[in-house]
């Protein structure tokens, strides 16, 4: 008996693959076709409920009642707490994948990669879980219903916040952007002479604010690489270390609010509660611009005398290091254009078909001038819009019991818990959950952001 060649039996069953996956979608789809009007139904019972008069009693007995009307809330509940207890193992899933990149490594493999590192280093990324437990949530909604209801469902879901945040992260992390912001701050530690301690306030005052007009990753990436340059260079003790990160943690976070566009947990709602950059500022933005100075200068009074020593330590570096060659400056007009481009994108925030063909736009003059570019990279930003859909995916799935918990809570409880929570998980998870609140007044709103931001860093 002849033997089939190894190509064509490869290509036979990649062609025998593909028909039964074309069969079995067509399958799904004739068996999940229903009027518009079921699908709808469906889709208003699992995301708002229909409960009937609510029973009175404890906060237990409504919750309790809501599940015996709608038990598949139970399902969706059980996978989002999956997706944030998923969260809080990030990093041990990252970590775990480093063991077996280690005991991997041998002469035929350096590296020690492999599937199953690559599999643990994705499934340790915070920002793709949310995303991830889609998929189990997506199976379930098909079992009690059917696989168009989980697409009407999915396509139902309002993702402009997602696609603006990969959109202004990717322009504000080039190259003339970061170069722009890092001349800023170099102005004004000149007028400190340049020393140590100039750069320190200026690093962690200008930095964070400048988040809330170029994201709070492009800030905390520009504040870092300068940091780890003015600073972290001269081996400082490990509590004004650490002291100053977690400052910068903190102050970022607290930064973003001067905008409506720039900071995640402002941006997921943003729209929905009809906040501006307006109100941003004036409600939120001074006083985080008081509270950044009031923190910066406790650091300062407590950390003085070590800032002092390393000062007089970069003056004697300074003498013994020769000086490194300067950068090829980026032409003015090169960074006025891609401000021009992310201003335009911030106007237009809440409209996709003007920001991304924008950024269609972009990406063809950045290709024009890439003699003074970076190499865009566009994995961080895709990663963020990732989480942030993945969290409208569940999080709207959740009113049922996320209004009546906080809605029966007061103001000073409400900033008490959303600081405690958002300590552990990301902020913009607490904001969206609470977008979902009808009934919040605006005091209300105010204290879940500003516990938000605060516990953010």
């Amino acid at each position: 008996m002849r033997k089939i060649p190894a190509n064509r039996k490869t290509a036979f069953l990649f062609f025998a693959y593909v028909f039964i996956v074309l069969i079995l979608t067509r399958i799904i789809y004739l068996a999940s076709v229903k009027c518009p009007e079921c699908i709808h139904t469906e889709i208003v019972s699992l995301t708002q409920g229909s409960y009937g008069p609510e029973v009175s009693g404890s906060l237990w007995d409504t919750l309790r009642h809501r599940i015996e009307i709608q038990p598949f809330h139970l399902v969706t509940l059980f996978l989002f707490v999956g997706a944030v207890l998923h969260t809080f193992f990030a990093a041990k899933v990252h970590a775990l994948s480093e063991y077996y990149r280690e005991k991997n490594i041998s002469p035929e493999n350096p590296t020690g990669d492999s599937f199953t590192v690559q599999v643990l280093k994705f499934m340790g990324e915070v920002e793709v879980i949310f995303g991830i437990w889609a998929i189990p949530l997506l199976i379930a909604i098909t079992l009690k219903y059917n696989w168009m209801t989980a697409l009407d469902y999915l396509s139902g879901r309002d993702y402009t916040e997602p696609m603006f945040i990969i959109v202004i992260m990717s322009i504000a992390s080039t190259k003339p952007i970061i170069t722009m912001a890092e001349d800023c701050l170099k102005f004004f530690a000149k007028l400190g002479g340049e020393s140590v301690f100039a750069w320190w306030l200026s690093i962690l005052t200008l930095g964070p604010l400048a988040g809330s007009f170029i994201t709070e990753p492009a800030a905390m990436a520009i504040s870092a690489i300068l940091l780890a340059k003015h600073f972290y260079s001269l081996s400082p003790s490990k509590m004004l270390a650490y002291g100053t990160l977690g400052l910068l943690f903190t102050n970022i976070s607290v930064g973003g609010v001067l905008t409506a566009f720039a900071a995640p947990p402002v941006l997921m709602v943003s729209k929905t509660w009809d906040w501006n950059t307006s109100f941003m500022f004036f409600n939120f933005g001074i006083k985080a611009v008081l509270g950044i100075i009031c923190a910066n200068f406790i650091y300062f009074l407590y950390f003085r005398k070590e800032l002092y020593a390393l000062e007089i330590q970069r003056n004697e570096i300074k003498k013994a290091v020769p000086k490194e060659p300067e950068a090829i400056s980026i032409p003015f007009w090169i960074t006025l254009v891609h401000v021009t481009f992310m201003a335009w994108i911030v106007v237009h925030n809440h409209y996709p078909v003007m920001f991304i063909g924008t950024f269609l736009l972009f990406l063809g003059f950045y290709k024009t001038t890439r003699e003074y570019q970076d190499p865009l990279s566009l994995y961080n930003p895709i990663l963020v819009g990732f989480f942030l859909a993945g969290l409208i995916i569940h999080g709207s799935l959740q009113s049922w019991w996320i209004t009546p918990v906080l809605s029966s809570m007061g103001c000073g409880q409400l900033m008490i818990v959303s600081t405690i929570l958002t300590a552990f998980n990301d902020n913009a998870a607490i904001t969206f959950l609470a977008s979902l609140i009808p009934s919040f007044s605006d005091i209300m709103k105010y204290a879940v952001v500003a516990g938000a931001v605060t516990g953010g860093g």
